[in-house]
């Protein structure tokens, strides 16, 4: 009797845990380019909104592409979340991102999507010019504030410049194919090389440039102007320039090759097209939505006012090996 009753009762245990177990819902695995803060406040408005938990992995552009790459036949993560296109044109040509055309990708311009579904941009980014205008001041009295990237080669502004290190990051490439595209390839090297030995950092991480500008412990820095922006509503001492012949390109977001949650991974590109999580992105960052509907932040620059070259994403992205060799043989 008592073994009979043992026995219903490590029958029922193991119902109960079974049971508990199918109702545990899986999570959207997501490695994620953009800030911590942004995406921990995308997930939790998704989360809310569907029902689905999220959970990230915050790293640099780099590292993330070269993960998904590697992992392509056996994923640990749903979602590409961030990264300039070059970076998602070169993962799908590696076979690592699943096609999926999103019913809101009608909304975003031509120039930010592919055409098979395999990325999609969800924000426009610009690059510019920031500058500490009190260590500017104090640093360079009589020199005027740089309005191009052509007079950011001076002597005068040796170890005073922080960019960051374009193999890690894809601000800085992104930069680097700036001067590339503007000027062809020799003009843009030499001016490359004559830039580099006037910088006093190469963080990998893209944000860096506008904190450590934002901070005061350089004079110049070289970023996204929507990470400026934001810097200098918070009350930073910065100055915005967005020099003339600059790149516009899009944050994107891509479904990993063979991801364990597909389904789950379709609602959140669903979702990240959406008015109202790129309203809540632009609120955040300072970023330019690609839907009409959302509503940039006040203070945000528009496209209008930037100076914008014909950038091709598909060239930076296929070149980008070369490049970024050639960068790590010349620039010491």
């Amino acid at each position: 009797m008592k073994k009979t009753t043992l026995f219903l009762l490590l029958s029922s245990l193991i119902f109960l845990l079974s049971l508990t177990s199918c109702q545990k819902k899986e999570e959207l695995h997501i490695y994620s380019i953009i800030h911590e803060e942004e995406t921990q406040a995308l997930c939790d408005l998704f989360t809310k909104k569907t029902g689905i938990p999220a959970t990230f992995l915050r790293a640099t552009t780099g590292e993330l592409v070269n993960r998904i790459i590697a992992e392509k036949d056996n994923p640990n993560a749903d979602i590409l979340l961030g990264g300039a296109s070059s970076y998602h044109i070169q993962a799908a040509a590696e076979g690592a991102l699943e096609a999926y055309i999103s019913p809101l990708a009608e909304k975003v311009p031509d120039f930010a999507h592919s055409a098979d579904g395999k990325w999609t941009g969800f924000c426009l980014l610009t690059l510019g010019i920031g500058i500490n205008t009190k260590r500017y001041q104090e640093k360079f009295p009589e020199i005027k504030i740089p309005q191009s990237w052509e007079d950011l080669i001076n002597e005068e502004y040796k170890g005073e410049i922080v960019l960051t290190n374009p193999v890690a990051s894809s601000t800085a490439y992104l930069f680097v194919q700036n001067q590339l595209q503007r000027l062809g390839q020799e003009k843009g090297w030499e001016y490359l090389l004559k830039l580099a030995p006037l910088v006093g950092q190469f963080p990998d991480s893209g944000s860096a440039p506008a904190k450590l500008i934002g901070t005061g412990e350089y004079a110049i820095g070289i970023s996204y102007l929507h990470a400026l922006s934001k810097y200098k509503s918070e009350g930073f001492d910065v100055e915005l320039i967005a020099p003339p012949q600059s790149v516009g390109d899009v944050d994107c977001i891509a479904i990993t090759k063979n991801a364990k949650h597909l389904e789950y991974a379709k609602k959140f590109v669903d979702f990240m097209l959406s008015a109202e999580a790129q309203t809540l992105m632009s609120s955040i960052d300072f970023t330019i939505p690609v839907n009409p509907d959302a509503s940039p932040a006040k203070g945000s620059l528009s496209v209008e006012d930037i100076d914008l070259i014909d950038f091709d994403s598909r060239l930076a992205a296929e070149e980008k090996n070369q490049v970024l060799e050639k960068w790590s043989v010349s620039v010491k």
